[in-house]
């Protein structure tokens, strides 16, 4: 059987999620977002980030797009990583939608820093000039690295102090949260972030996403934005409860942590290998390494993984909450035997 390390959203649905789902087809209840389910998804955010005001939403694209949308104006532009899911790997759907340019910035780990971003926050009252709005960032990043808290922090009270809105992708936030073995709160609202995309469909949902707003004044045209952007379930209860069952007995944490987990045992197991170079330290539920170009075919065949960068051939292996020990094993053997020749 072909392992599967391309993606966690090769991964299934999780049997409490598929299970919530179920629950929830039960009888009628009122559409759009008017459900009890959708009720108590939002008084459960409140009781793990504060005061908040959540929107379920269909995917992480879906998410992105309706968060920054919802705060910029046609002359506002967005901070990002270069890597950064939204700049990098969304089809342009930011600029089409919102019709705002995106600036990105070029960070070997994915992360943005205060000496980064703060270059770009002095734009002259030049009408021929877009001005910043949003300060995105990734957690845990594209390139598989996390920030803590205190760094999220110090983008905050940057982003802050030029009038920015800080948000943050979180398509990954549980792995990031697991990692740093901490609460979601406590990478998030905590510390200062105005608006989180929060994944669940990497963390064992089937449609599994929302928009999340700390600052609840930003979200004032989002019910507008959200169906513009073709995010808005009629039967939300059904997404709803998908984020409610991994919000509930730290569903999140479990499957999180196991699929950290095995990221962290794949990396010892291969990384001492003669010729698998480490590229990024595994601080989630990705691990990046560079391989012989001329041994890829045959690990290929054995699983299915990314070729991230192919000039000097790094490679992208991603764990899920259901990826085995036996998996991880297998995988690692295979690709011992293959680098042995």
């Amino acid at each position: 059987m072909t392992r599967h390390f391309a993606s966690d959203n090769n991964a299934g649905i999780h049997p409490e999620v598929m299970a919530a789902i179920a629950a929830a087809n039960d009888g009628h209840e009122v559409s759009y977002g008017g459900d009890s389910t959708t009720a108590r998804l939002a008084e459960r955010c409140a009781e793990l980030f504060g005061e908040c005001t959540v929107f379920p939403v269909f995917s992480g694209t879906g998410a992105n797009v309706t968060a920054v949308a919802s705060v910029l104006r046609p002359h506002e532009h967005v901070i990002s990583a270069q890597s950064a899911h939204l700049n990098d790997d969304e089809g342009g759907a930011t600029e089409r939608f919102a019709g705002s340019k995106i600036i990105s910035l070029s960070s070997d780990d994915g992360k943005l820093t205060p000496e980064l971003v703060e270059p770009l926050l002095h734009v002259e009252e030049d009408e021929h000039k877009t001005r910043p709005r949003v300060l995105s960032i990734t957690q845990s990043t594209e390139w598989g690295t996390t920030y803590t808290p205190a760094e999220v922090r110090a983008l905050a009270d940057l982003a802050h102090g030029a009038g920015l809105v800080l948000h943050v992708d979180g398509a990954r936030i549980a792995n990031a949260a697991a990692w740093l073995g901490c609460e979601l709160a406590e990478t998030t609202s905590a510390c200062g972030v105005d608006i989180l995309s929060f994944g669940g469909t990497k963390n064992g949902g089937l449609l599994a996403e929302a928009v999340i707003y700390f600052d609840r004044s930003l979200a004032s045209y989002t019910r507008f934005t959200r169906i513009q952007a073709m995010q808005l379930a009629s039967k939300m209860r059904f997404l709803s409860a998908q984020l409610l069952a991994l919000l509930t007995d730290d569903l999140w944490r479990r499957n999180a942590s196991h699929a950290n987990a095995m990221t962290a045992r794949l990396a010892a197991a291969i990384t001492p290998l003669a010729g698998v170079e480490l590229v990024q330290p595994v601080q989630a539920n990705e691990l990046f390494v560079r391989l012989p170009l001329e041994h890829v075919p045959t690990i290929a065949r054995q699983a299915r993984f990314s070729i991230w960068r192919e000039h000097d051939t790094v490679a992208r292996f991603v764990s899920s909450w259901d990826t085995t020990t036996d998996d991880v094993d297998g995988l690692a053997v295979a690709i011992a035997e293959a680098l042995a020749g």
